[in-house]
């Protein structure tokens, strides 16, 4: 295990020295070990030496190109193929490999691993690494197929109930209404655009020419409460996404999509909010930067709903009592309740955004005709076309993901692993989350911790990738992000400087590389983006000036490869600078040995030298490199300091 990740951690420094003092061709990585007792001290930092280094040479950057494909189906292994052959021919190094079946393998049968197996001898045969994706905790719905119950769930509480013939049915507290709902009389909503108008007893908005066209009600609510609206919407060659937005405080509450079609008859669409601490919110249905054609809204309702998406999992409970206190029993005073379509219409991890939801049965005779219940629980919620995210606190949860883990080793058996921590947009509400008492930030920074170990746990000295958004305080990690109670700040700390970053962000690269860069960590770029291939120059450039820089994605989520060969051409044509050479020198010991681990490029030759003092340097390895991680066994530590240093030499 790596020192700094133990309980006997004392000091590790990093210090990245500016480019201005220092030729990029001198950096060296250096590791100090040092023996004082029975503890052991690690101590790194990135100084020169100009013995070591020949003058600059050649530098290929890896080339990663993006898959991601249900890789049961045959045709799509034919297609991989095709495109593995290409990639090889181009110069490629690694395959980024995706698969949802990936997060449910225990389920797959024998067809499915041949094909995987077809994958593995096709990449071995074409001299390209396989990286697999797993842990998607932000697109969570392919691990929820294993679980629905886990998705992370936002809190309703001391909903009123009444008791009717055996019944318990939600009482509207506060009744809650759209004046003007039918869009009879656009003068009884709060307030409108211009360009909304009147059109027999609905509101239409025609050719929009890029300015907002909105109607908004303005209504009181109650605090943590689940709301339905269901509005009827027509549509003429309209080519902008209508919305209906909630907004509670200046934040927004929901950020389903509605589905609308460009054209289309009298259609019911629905939405369903929280109103969180939301005492008053605002409704919008409206277009914002509409382009052309017509849209009509009519018909709009909005009523407090119960038990919508009921979640059942410890960490997510369901507590019923009267009025005045008493606790109800389920299974003794009412039955045991569910809501059997969350998450499993049309297959189990898919959740839909409004169905009828399930009633209270009651039990107890003592029940009777009018009686008052309070109803608190946590209802499921989903991301725009039904983005769903687990619970990062429920134990399930780690079981889940561990057992992922094992089940990609056991099929892959690759050198690293690709963690999806992306867009993480609804956290830390259930009260398995809540009871820890983090912000957002550091809960997100104990999951990726833990996902970190539990892939040193099944691949040791494995490498390990993750997209940055989620850790980068540029990016995703800041306050107010979607539905996420809390901060993101300081979930970087979560991050030690053994993980391999993969910015994103094209409009951020600068500040995004400079940050990680801070923190030591290496990077990746993921590029392309069904964009021009030239922008990744841009990224290029701004990466001049940081170590670390090992690799570049060509990053497709349409599954377009026509600019595969020129974007790696690009690449094979851009100037690297030296400075992204520099390697990585590591140390990690049991009680018995101590061991150097080198992270570099392989194909490479390194050279590693020794020292007591700084100063008079002997060679201890010189060596080309097989794989981009090495691992060599040191003599047994004195009471003396013992110095080591890495540099690429080739």
């Amino acid at each position: 295990m790596y020192l700094w990740q133990t309980a006997r951690r004392r000091q590790v420094i990093w210090k990245s020295l500016k480019s201005d003092l220092l030729s990029p061709v001198k950096r060296v990585a250096i590791v100090k070990l040092m023996n004082s007792g029975k503890l052991w001290f690690l101590a790194k930092a990135l100084l020169t030496s100009a013995a070591l280094l020949a003058g600059p040479r050649a530098f290929a950057l890896e080339r990663w190109f993006y898959v991601s494909q249900n890789l049961w189906v045959d045709q799509n292994i034919t297609n991989v193929l095709g495109w593995m052959q290409r990639a090889s021919q181009a110069g490629y190094t690694h395959v980024l490999l995706n698969d949802s079946k990936f997060s449910r393998l225990a389920t797959m049968d024998a067809h499915y691993f041949r094909n995987l197996n077809t994958i593995k001898q096709a990449a071995s045969n074409l001299n390209l690494e396989i990286v697999p994706a797993l842990f998607p905790v932000g697109y969570a719905n392919d691990l929820l197929f294993n679980n629905p119950n886990l998705i992370e769930g936002l809190p309703v509480t001391n909903t009123l109930l009444v008791v009717s013939n055996g019944l318990a049915s939600i009482q509207p507290d506060p009744p809650v209404s759209f004046p003007g709902g039918n869009f009879s009389n656009l003068n009884l909503w709060s307030w409108k655009d211009p360009n909304v108008v009147e059109d027999n007893g609905a509101a239409r908005l025609t050719d929009p020419n890029g300015v907002n066209a909105r109607i908004v009600q303005q209504l009181t609510v109650k605090p943590f409460r689940q709301y339905h609206i269901s509005v009827q919407v027509k549509t003429t060659n309209f080519l902008t996404a209508p919305r209906v937005l909630i907004l509670g405080n200046g934040l927004a509450l929901n950020y389903n999509n509605l589905g609308v079609q460009p054209t289309q008859d009298w259609t019911t669409h629905h939405v369903v909010f929280n109103s969180l601490s939301n005492s008053t919110v605002s409704v919008y249905f409206g277009v914002w930067g509409g382009t052309t054609g017509s849209l009509w809204w009519d018909n709009a309702t909005i009523e407090e709903v119960a038990f919508l998406n009921l979640i059942r999992r410890p960490g997510a409970p369901l507590r019923l009592e009267t009025e005045s206190g008493a606790p109800l029993v389920e299974g003794t005073d009412f039955a045991p309740l569910s809501d059997p379509l969350m998450g499993s219409v049309p297959y189990a991890g898919v959740y839909d955004i409004y169905h009828t939801p399930p009633q209270l049965h009651l039990l107890s005779a003592k029940l009777t005709n009018g009686i008052r219940l309070r109803a608190s629980w946590y209802h499921a919620v989903t991301v725009y076309d039904d983005q769903a995210t687990i619970c990062l606190s429920e134990p399930a949860t780690l079981t889940l993901l561990l057992e992922q883990a094992q089940r990609m080793q056991a099929a892959w058996s690759t050198r690293g692993y690709f963690m999806s921590h992306d867009e993480i947009r609804v956290m830390n509400w259930c009260a398995a989350c809540q009871d820890r008492h983090l912000d957002a930030g550091p809960l997100l920074a104990d999951n990726v911790r833990t996902c970190a170990s539990i892939l040193r746990q099944v691949n040791p000295g494995g490498r390990i990738y993750v997209w940055s958004d989620m850790f980068d305080p540029n990016h995703n990690a800041h306050a107010n992000y979607y539905l996420v109670r809390g901060d993101l700040t300081g979930s970087w700390l979560g991050l030690d400087n053994d993980l391999i970053i993969v910015p994103w962000d094209y409009d951020t690269r600068a500040a995004s590389l400079q940050f990680f860069a801070g923190l030591g960590n290496r990077h990746v770029i993921a590029g392309y983006y069904d964009a021009d291939p030239t922008l990744v120059t841009n990224w290029l450039n701004a990466a001049r000036p940081y170590t670390g820089i090992s690799g570049v994605i060509y990053t497709t989520w349409q599954s377009s490869y026509a600019n595969l060969e020129t974007f790696a051409q690009i690449l094979a044509n851009y100037p690297v600078p030296s400075l992204w050479r520099t390697p990585r020198l590591l140390a990690s010991f049991t009680t018995a040995q101590t061991q150097l681990i080198l992270e570099g490029e392989r194909g490479h030759r390194y050279f590693i030298q020794q020292a007591y003092d700084l100063n008079q340097w002997t060679t201890w390895t010189n060596v080309t490199a097989n794989d981009a991680t090495l691992t060599f066994s040191t003599s047994p530590l004195t009471n003396r300091s013992q110095f080591f240093r890495a540099a690429c030499v080739q």
